[in-house]
């Protein structure tokens, strides 16, 4: 069974803004103007620098305190993992498996899913491509839920906040969490998934 062209063979290429199927050789996109690029330019190099910032930055984002309670006049500090283990011990297991999911679990799944892509693609690898295909839709899925530890601290402050007596502030170590979302988030755009496909052929530009 023989393999469906590609774009490239049939002279065309994708606008990076909308989609629209542009003729190679246009300088601009029909649709909506943008410069057009047969793939994204500097994708390795950019996905790289974001993911080295955001490994970097997840180091303080589980080492500082994420908030601050006082409950009665105890006042404590939490990291990540101790409010996971403070809402577990304290009964909470929904909401700690819920912070450990998008604390600690996603944004360890999408560093390694992005590493293993960087690398495999540097290799030109024709390892699994379509499974890698698919991680890397995975982990564009799961970038939308990354903010969910950054809602729960919110929302258990909300909370917290209608006890008497009882207060909750956030902590510098959230900051660095939000950051190092954001950089995942920008990472997974600026890889190419195409790049994963060009190992089939030797003639890509």
């Amino acid at each position: 069974m023989s393999q469906p062209p590609y774009a490239t063979q049939l002279g065309l290429q994708l606008c990076h803004d909308c989609g629209n199927a542009c003729e190679i050789g246009d300088g601009q996109c029909s649709r909506c103007w943008s410069t057009l690029h047969i793939r994204k330019p500097y994708s390795i190099s950019r996905t790289w620098a974001l993911l080295i910032a955001a490994l970097i930055l997840y180091l303080p984002a589980n080492l500082l305190p994420v908030m601050y309670t006082d409950m009665f006049g105890n006042g404590s500090e939490s990291t990540i993992l101790r409010g996971v283990i403070d809402f577990w011990r304290g009964g909470s297991w929904d909401i700690a498996l819920l912070i450990f999911i998008a604390s600690v679990a996603v944004p360890c799944l999408k560093f390694g899913v992005l590493g293993l892509l960087l690398v495999s693609v540097q290799r030109r690898s024709r390892w699994a491509m379509r499974e890698r295909a698919r991680l890397y839709r995975l982990i564009e899925v799961i970038g939308y839920w990354s903010m969910l530890d950054v809602l729960v601290v919110a929302l258990v402050a909300a909370l917290v906040q209608f006890r008497a007596l009882s207060s909750i502030e956030p902590r510098m170590g959230i900051l660095f969490f939000g950051l190092v979302v954001v950089l995942t988030m920008l990472a997974s755009m600026t890889f190419d998934p195409r790049l994963i496909w060009d190992a089939e052929k030797t003639d890509v530009r």
